[in-house]
């Protein structure tokens, strides 16, 4: 049984752990450090999947700028880890879809992610040059991509702009 909840700081160690097994390095813990220590850290949109009482995922959702005529805060998914063993079972997933049921509670306008097509649509990614929103990043197009809520509209266009917390990742 998962259990799926907001981080709380004796979690650090085990998100961190989770973070550096998912990746194999250690750019992904440190990067949920420097978002929890900057003032785009939002709390209740850090979360974790538990078994048994082991946190085996973690997601973080947070502040990120889309940049144009005004600057305009969007919410950016990173890191999305599992543990390795815990992979394909539906656990990333479970924490997308609970992560964005918040996003849509707290009335955020759209959901920006860098990552793999073939598992984003499936949670209504689309790839974000279809919203006139420009990765900074130098990928193919389908990787970057966005997710409009409820509270989307047409303003939310421009260069996606991350925070110094990303640097180095």
């Amino acid at each position: 049984m998962i259990n799926i909840r907001a981080e709380t700081l004796t979690d650090y160690p085990a998100i961190a752990q989770v973070n550096t097994l998912a990746f194999a390095q250690d750019n992904e813990a440190k990067l949920v450090e420097r978002i929890r220590h900057s003032d785009r850290y939002i709390p209740e949109l850090s979360l974790v999947a538990e078994i048994e009482g082991m946190v085996v995922g973690h997601i973080l959702f947070s502040y990120i700028d889309l940049a144009k005529e005004q600057t305009l805060q969007v919410l950016g998914l990173a890191p999305l880890a599992i543990r390795p063993e815990f992979q394909r079972q539906g656990i990333g997933s479970a924490l997308i879809k609970a992560g964005l049921e918040i996003a849509e509670t707290k009335k955020e306008a759209i959901v920006i992610v860098l990552g793999h097509p073939e598992f984003y649509t499936r949670f209504g990614f689309q790839t974000s040059v279809l919203y006139g929103i420009e990765s900074p990043f130098p990928v193919p197009e389908e990787f970057f991509m966005v997710k409009p809520l409820q509270n989307y509209q047409e303003k939310y266009k421009g260069k996606v702009v991350y925070p110094p917390a990303f640097d180095g990742v």
